[in-house]
């Protein structure tokens, strides 16, 4: 977007994805606060890519103890941050979930369409598409708190694919700040191989590139080496890796 960097606009596309209770700036960092279990939505993250001031992780745990919430950072693996990752373990926080953030083309996401397989969009998630978060082999108490925090989300398209009478796989997308990020992508055990995640990302492509969005990326964790396949097949390269810091 014009006047914002790449990197601030996504981070600011992500929270719009998932929304957190309030939102502060400081500092040049992002502060969500909420209690959920998602940890884009209560963690604090940089918007500018270059070692962090003096004082930043003291003027941070500050803000979180005045919110009545424990302190949990979004800190790039990146040299200019290897100042803050010696300070932070050193604080007693460890750093936990490695996660890469991945960018790409919408165009490369859409892919061809081939019709093998349906996939309905909704501006909402209805509650078949809620189902599929909590049912069989995923956590019900995080898939409880994700639908809570997805339904605050605004700009959002979902996308759900339906097999033997019921939706089996589920993706959403949230369209902000000049990029499609996409978010929740879930496909039950049972039905995983089909091609219905690969056709969820088609579908979710295309609906970004009829609002005139051209980039896309999306968050993985680095042990997902299914999903990282995937998303690689269609075009999705790292733009930078990251962790939480958390104390235990």
């Amino acid at each position: 977007m014009e006047g914002m960097d790449e990197i601030e606009a996504i981070e600011r596309a992500t929270l719009a994805a998932v929304p957190p209770r309030s939102l502060a700036r400081w500092n040049g960092w992002l502060l969500p606060f909420d209690e959920g279990t998602v940890g884009r939505c209560h963690s604090a993250v940089p918007l500018r890519h270059e070692a962090p001031e003096a004082g930043t992780l003291a003027g941070i745990e500050q803000r979180y103890a005045a919110a009545g919430l424990a302190t949990v950072l979004r800190v790039p693996a990146l040299p200019a941050f290897e100042r803050l990752h010696a300070q932070l373990g050193a604080a007693g926080y460890v750093a936990f979930k490695p996660t890469l953030l991945l960018v790409g083309r919408v165009s490369d996401l859409a892919g061809k369409a081939d019709g093998a397989v349906g996939v309905e969009l909704a501006g909402t998630a209805a509650t078949d598409w809620e189902q599929v978060f909590l049912g069989e082999g995923f956590d019900p108490v995080d898939g409880a708190s994700r639908l809570g925090i997805l339904r605050r989300g605004r700009d959002s398209v979902f996308a759900s694919v339906r097999a033997g009478g019921r939706t089996v796989a589920v993706g959403a997308a949230c369209l902000s700040h000049g990029w499609c990020g996409v978010h929740g992508m879930r496909t039950l055990p049972a039905f995983r191989g089909r091609g219905f995640a690969g056709a969820v990302l088609s579908a979710l492509a295309r609906r970004a590139r009829e609002g005139g969005i051209e980039r896309c990326f999306l968050q993985v964790e680095e042990g997902n080496a299914p999903a990282r396949s995937l998303y690689a097949r269609r075009g999705f390269t790292p733009a930078w890796g990251y962790a939480y810091w958390k104390k235990v």
